[in-house]
């Protein structure tokens, strides 16, 4: 890392949206911090970014700590991807347990991450941050409850951070991805039932990748210090709404 080269921090950055936008961002120059808790996958991304691997759980206090020490005083970059979706129960039957940890990684998480480092963004004189909300922070559907309701939290956390900072050197924008298939987020999501993460896409002949997110995400970030894109919400052409998806039979 050179005295003058930009830098970005970039959480959940072991697998899916993460990996790609730090990959996106290293190719436009960025030295990337890779923030997320699985040693292994981030030292390996690391290595074939020239960027620094990071330990962080985001919803540990210490640790967010630790991450923005090893930064240090100036940032020009923050991507809030860390995040996920635990459960798919209807409220009736909802796992009180499911939904504290949504609301610890999407909310609580981000807060800290941002609370952190936000004396580095505002140093830099001209910082970004980039919060990873969903469709799902702006519209609720069956069996979703707990999730939408931490997106929606993660929505109205950028907004009230935006009209914060107002008079400060520093952008708040989120990206709002509908449908992405990525390796891990709906396993994740449906415990590792391999059949039900594979029905959410099934049809669908082009969902959203990561990569579609991390270019979207890469070109908030690179428009001019003094445009701010507040909100931009993504999804595949077969998604026209959160219940409308054209899935092609076989």
């Amino acid at each position: 890392m050179t005295e003058t080269q930009k830098t970005a921090v970039v959480t959940g950055a072991s697998s899916g949206i993460g990996a790609a936008t730090a990959r996106r961002l290293s190719a436009e120059g960025y030295h990337v911090f890779l923030a997320a808790r699985r040693a292994d996958r981030i030292e390996a991304l690391a290595k074939e970014l020239g960027g620094t691997p990071v330990v962080t759980d985001v919803t540990d206090e210490a640790s967010v700590a630790a991450l923005a020490e090893t930064v240090g005083p100036r940032l020009d970059v923050l991507v809030n991807n860390a995040g996920g979706a635990f459960g798919s129960e209807p409220v009736a039957e909802a796992k009180a347990e499911d939904w504290r940890r949504m609301y610890e990684v999407n909310v609580i998480g981000l807060m800290q991450v941002t609370k952190a480092l936000l004396p580095a963004l505002v140093a830099s004189g001209a910082g970004t941050i980039v919060n990873v909300g969903s469709t799902a922070g702006r519209v609720a559907y069956e069996g979703g409850a707990g999730y939408t309701a931490a997106k929606h939290g993660t929505q109205v956390v950028n907004e009230t951070l935006r009209l914060e900072l107002y008079d400060q050197p520093v952008r708040v924008m989120e990206v709002a991805p509908g449908m992405v298939r990525t390796d891990e987020f709906s396993l994740v999501r449906f415990g590792g039932d391999e059949q039900k993460a594979e029905a959410v896409y099934a049809g669908v002949a082009e969902p959203l990748v990561a990569e579609d997110v991390a270019d979207a995400i890469t070109w908030m970030v690179t428009r001019p210090a003094h445009v701010s894109v507040d909100e931009l919400v993504i999804r595949p052409k077969a998604q026209a709404a959160q219940h409308k998806v054209h899935r092609v039979s076989d």
